[in-house]
């Protein structure tokens, strides 16, 4: 496989009008990405757009609007909508593909774009990087159709009660959240709209939060990434539960009626539990190898087979189709529930997890059950410079080596290294039994990886 220019893990994503998120490369890989997508088979083809709050998501949308249409596609725009929002309409709309403008978790300044293909999933390695040669060579530059072949772009005025409606059809009609008081926070991003009214539609009690988007302010000091804003609010608000999404809506992370944070790993493990004994999971929980060793040891406590894959929840979509699974996601809240969507969402997450709540007549807190945790410790080295294939080599090198040390000194512990699909940072991930041996664990891995890539760790 070639060396990508510019799709990482999770698509194209950097600093807004800096080289790659720029205007002339939004309208190249929208060219590129159109030209691969339509057969020039005599009948129209579309494209469906979605986007969060960013400001510079109207700059990334014209350009690639202008892109589509320039090689002949159609263009169905739906504005501000979760991830699995717009991969849901591309498939109910029988578009040819779908775009999110997003960069998820990121501040503003960042921006990104995501690929969908006609059936709502993220394109493979081989459909991105063949999207990158085209980009590159002259091929498109003499396509350029002309008066009536160009492309045209439509607003879809009703997809915020499309999703919503497609939402609350994932649990059972007869099922109702009235009683519950919840807190939901937003993050200022592309659920601002939609997602306390699901709840609410239900029967909930909501109390709103991140709902206020400027295109300055998404993920700020909000959302997923800052739980302990959520967690004030509930035990302020004396609410059940509250559900803090990211900026497109794909993450989801929890906090009981306690005041307690649920990650991305508590909540694959009450799920996975629940429908194990309901007899609905199939297939193995899917999960990376960030997730904590604590959630493979629940499951197997019931019963219930784990498989890792590499970071990205691409990944644990490709490690679900290939196992056969309907439940999987990452420590960070991306959970994917196969038999709704095709990709990460945070509200029908959120929905299976209070289903379980009311159909137990119990709080989350006893239905999240008790997960136990290895300590775990994440640091990020700033990196000057995209590593390498070979270093990417040695440091998966590295990284078994000294996992394997941990399992030849009896130990229980694992080191996972590995440079980030979307920001220029590498991530060193050490987990164990005890803080003493994380922290021996730690200090010799960031030794190792200084000497081996010259950097200061």
């Amino acid at each position: 496989m070639g060396e990508r220019q510019y799709f990482g893990t999770d698509g194209i994503r950097g600093t807004a009008n800096r080289h790659p998120m720029t205007v002339e490369v939004a309208t190249k890989v929208a060219r590129a990405a159109g030209y691969l997508f339509s057969q020039r088979d005599g009948r129209s083809h579309w494209i469906l757009i979605g986007k969060d709050t960013r400001r510079s998501g109207y700059m990334i949308e014209a350009a690639m609007v202008a892109g589509f249409t320039s090689v002949g596609l159609n263009v169905l725009q739906v504005g501000p909508l979760p991830t699995s929002g717009v991969a849901m309409l591309t498939r109910a709309m029988r578009a040819d593909g779908g775009v999110m403008i997003s960069a998820s978790h990121n501040s503003f300044e960042d921006n990104g774009i995501k690929f969908f293909d006609a059936e709502g999933n993220k394109l493979s390695d081989e459909v991105e990087l063949e999207i990158e040669r085209l980009m590159s060579c002259d091929k498109l530059d003499a396509f350029r159709p002309e008066g009536k072949e160009i492309g045209r772009a439509v607003r879809i005025e009703d997809a915020k009660g499309r999703y919503i409606e497609y939402c609350k059809a994932t649990v059972p009609r007869r099922l109702r959240l009235d009683g519950l008081k919840l807190v939901v926070d937003a993050a200022n991003g592309a659920a601002y709209h939609v997602a306390g009214e699901v709840f609410y539609e239900l029967g909930a009690e909501v109390i709103t939060t991140g709902i206020n988007p400027n295109g300055l302010n998404i993920n700020d000091g909000v959302g997923a990434l800052h739980p302990e804003h959520l967690a004030n609010l509930v035990k302020e608000h004396g609410a059940d539960a509250g559900i803090a999404l990211d900026g497109d809506a794909d993450r989801l992370i929890m906090v009981d009626e306690t005041g307690r944070v649920l990650d991305g790993d508590d909540i694959l493990g009450m799920v996975g539990v629940i429908l194990h004994r309901e007899g609905q999971l199939r297939g193995p929980v899917v999960a990376t190898v960030m997730s904590n060793m604590g959630l493979e040891r629940l499951l197997a406590a019931h019963g219930i087979e784990f498989v890792r894959t590499a970071v990205g929840d691409r990944y644990v979509l490709e490690g679900m189709a290939e196992h056969g699974s309907n439940v999987g996601g990452e420590q960070s809240g991306h959970l994917i529930m196969s038999d709704y969507v095709t990709t990460g969402d945070g509200i029908i997450a959120a929905l299976q997890v209070l289903r379980a709540t009311v159909v137990a007549q119990a709080p989350l807190s006893r239905v999240a059950g008790q997960l136990e945790r290895y300590p775990q410790r994440l640091v990020n080295v700033a990196l000057s410079a995209p590593l390498s294939r070979e270093d990417k080599q040695k440091l998966a090198d590295l990284s078994r080596d000294l996992s394997q040390s941990i399992l030849d000194a009896r130990s229980d512990g694992r080191v996972v290294l590995r440079p980030s699909g979307t920001e220029p940072k590498l991530r060193i991930m050490v987990e164990a039994r005890s803080e003493d041996l994380l922290a021996s664990l730690l200090s010799e891995a960031r030794e190792q990886v200084a000497s081996l890539l010259n950097i200061a760790v």
